[in-house]
C-alpha cells in the first residue's frame, strides 16, 4: 500500500481509499478496500500525532497478505509520516 497525508484546515484524519484496476477485478478491489478500511478503523487510536487526512492506495499484494501484515505495514507507513508519535 501507499499511504499519502493530506493537509487542510478542513483535514480531521478522515481515510480516503484508493484501488485502482491494476489491484484486479470489482470484486477484489472492493475486498483489497474492504482491508485497508479495516486495518485503519482498528488502529485509528493510535493516531494520534497530526489531524491530516490520511489516503491509502491499495497494492495487489493486499488480496495475498495476512491480516496482520496489512496492519503491520499501515502501522509503519503511518510511522514514516509521523501519524504515530514516537516515544
Amino acid at each position: 500500500m501507499v499511504l499519502f497525508l493530506r493537509a487542510a484546515p478542513d483535514a480531521s484524519l478522515r481515510l480516503g481509499v484508493v484501488a485502482s484496476k491494476k489491484v484486479g477485478n470489482a470484486p477484489e478491489r472492493a475486498r483489497a478496500k474492504r482491508r485497508l478500511r479495516d486495518a485503519f478503523r482498528r488502529n485509528r487510536i493510535r493516531f494520534t500525532a497530526s489531524t491530516d487526512d490520511v489516503i491509502l492506495i491499495a497494492r495487489r499484494s493486499i488480496l495475498t497478505a495476512d491480516g496482520r501484515e496489512v496492519v503491520s505495514e499501515l502501522l509503519k507507513l503511518a510511522s514514516q509520516a509521523g501519524l504515530i508519535p514516537t516515544p
